[in-house]
């Protein structure tokens, strides 16, 4: 992409505080966007504002996904602060693992509350703005575990199936108000997130570290950990003018190791 495509426009991201949440912040300010950076620590938020720059952006701290009255707080106060959103990124989530016969109800309730229901209470929050944009864009940061299976994570694959789910509904709804509500699927990307998988597994099965990284890799056929920029790239692109026909689409970004159909 080329020129400023978000012009004017606010952009909320959940999650801005590390990883692709960050890049996504970054890549629609760079865009033009007036970017509010959610998350419930202020520190990090504050650290991806420096890097704005001179862009217009706004801190929504203390914004817990999984908490209803906070998060109609954050929308107030960056509504106030920035105006209407038009385009709105649900990326906040975590994907701690342990086999199934480990997962008890208290972990499988804390993740489906943070990676699934929180797209739900953010979404319903924030639509009315959406619904009345002239280019309202929804983005919801899914996973590969969203398309397919992967062992030891099954609350995690649960919740960001269930994702995509909610994402091929809601787009048939507000298809006819001109608004977009897509997917984006990343493999395992070059994260915190992935690090920690990798301290994990070493901790776990006293792996070499690159023994480690190596395993996580071996399912994309490119060999390779995704990057933040690219999933950026993409968010960038299903928020832009550019992309008003595409919409109810789950989209992996994972290097063709999964074939999205």
């Amino acid at each position: 992409m080329s020129g400023r495509s978000l012009d004017g426009r606010h952009a909320f991201v959940t999650g801005a505080g590390g990883g692709i949440g960050t890049a996504i912040a970054r890549r629609l300010a760079a865009e033009g966007a007036r970017v509010t950076l959610a998350g419930r620590r202020r520190a990090p938020l504050e650290a991806v504002a420096e890097a704005l720059g001179a862009q217009a952006y706004f801190i929504a701290d203390g914004f817990d996904v999984t908490d209803q009255e906070a998060v109609a707080r954050g929308h107030d106060a960056a509504r106030a602060a920035l105006g209407p959103v038009d385009i709105l990124v649900n990326n906040a989530g975590e994907a701690p693992s342990a086999p199934f016969s480990k997962t008890d109800l208290s972990l499988w309730s804390k993740v489906i509350a943070t990676d699934l229901t929180s797209v739900f209470l953010v979404t319903k929050q924030i639509l009315d703005d959406i619904s009345a944009s002239p280019n309202g864009r929804i983005v919801n940061v899914a996973s590969t575990a969203g398309l397919t299976g992967y062992a030891y994570v099954s609350a995690y694959c649960a919740a960001k199936h269930g994702v995509v789910g909610l994402t091929r509904a809601l787009a048939l709804e507000v298809a006819r108000s001109g608004v977009t509500v897509n997917a984006i699927c990343p493999g395992f990307t070059d994260t915190p997130l992935v690090q920690s998988a990798i301290d994990n597994i070493v901790a776990k099965t006293g792996r070499r570290p690159e023994e480690a990284k190596a395993s996580l890799v071996r399912g994309n056929p490119q060999g390779r950990l995704v990057l933040p920029a690219e999933v950026a790239d993409a968010v960038a692109w299903l928020a832009s003018p550019g992309a008003a026909a595409v919409t109810g689409q789950a989209i992996a970004i994972a290097g063709g190791e999964v074939m999205a159909g």
